[in-house]
């Protein structure tokens, strides 16, 4: 029986052998596509990740396994996260700027949070959204109390 957990986690390379006796740490990639949904949703002008509104910050790390929501995270041979992030950003925006401001957010905030080198980020733009839009697409998420 093979062990798929191994695919979906990295472990941290620490100092040197001899730092840390206590084991290895491990990050599930799911942690790492949470991590990249955070950073994109900060850039000015996304809309959203995914094609869908996030909810809420609960609803981003509860996301199950293989849903996940608009980004996926591999790695390379060397062990560098290959990362993809779908988007829907605001319209009338300029979306190569934004692209690139996504790109270098992501790549900044993982290689930060993880201590793990980015290899690359793809951006694939879904989609651009009005104000309109994204007030409407917003209060159909809310709880109707009527």
């Amino acid at each position: 029986m093979s062990h798929s957990s191994e695919n979906d986690e990295s472990t941290i390379p620490t100092m040197s052998e001899d730092s840390n006796t206590l084991g290895e740490i491990r990050i599930n990639h799911s942690v790492v596509a949470s991590i990249v949904r955070l950073a994109a949703l900060e850039v000015s002008g996304v809309s959203a990740v995914g094609g869908g509104f996030v909810d809420g910050i609960a609803d981003i790390f509860k996301a199950k396994k293989g849903d996940e929501r608009g980004a996926r995270v591999d790695q390379d041979e060397v062990g560098d996260y290959q990362i993809e992030i779908r988007v829907i950003l605001r319209f009338g925006v300029e979306l190569a700027t934004v692209a690139t401001q996504i790109q270098e957010r992501v790549a900044e905030q993982v290689e930060k949070m993880t201590s793990k080198n980015v290899a690359c980020v793809n951006v694939v733009i879904d989609g651009v959204r009005t104000n309109e839009e994204e007030a409407k697409d917003d209060w159909d998420h809310q709880p109707h109390t009527d």
